[in-house]
């Protein structure tokens, strides 16, 4: 298990957003957002299960959700679910959210379409993901 330093940790999740920084790293350790740190040796660190709380901490939140609301949500969820949440973390980015244009077609199934998609274009990807859902050939 790789271990890392709250420097580290806030290093390599400024890959993924440029806001997060140490301080956020050890606010949201401070406040119980990421389980508690794992004792190596006679330190403290943080391993791969926080980087991918903080993934997902970053992911909810770019969909609107309070660190209240988050916090709850991780509580119940397994370190598998939390991983899954953490990987889409890409596909959650701020000016896509806005950008895109997000489609429901139905409860299990959400697509997202750049607006730089044709209409006619984005018509066919609807027709053909609802007819894969109805069991119909394309």
């Amino acid at each position: 298990m790789k271990s890392y330093t709250a420097k580290q940790v806030a290093e390599i999740l400024q890959q993924d957003d440029p806001r997060i920084n140490l301080r956020t790293v050890r606010y949201y350790t401070q406040i119980g957002m990421v389980p508690p740190l794992e004792l190596v040796g006679n330190k403290r660190v943080y391993t791969d299960n926080h980087l991918h709380h903080f993934r997902a901490i970053v992911t909810l939140s770019r969909t609107g959700e309070t660190l209240a609301s988050i916090q709850e949500t991780l509580k119940q969820l397994s370190m598998e679910d939390i991983e899954k949440i953490s990987q889409q973390i890409r596909l959650v980015e701020s000016g896509r959210i806005i950008e895109n244009e997000t489609l429901r077609i139905t409860d299990d199934v959400i697509i997202t379409i750049s607006p730089r998609i044709s209409a006619e274009v984005k018509q066919r990807v609807i027709d053909s993901v609802s007819q894969a859902l109805r069991g119909e050939n394309l």
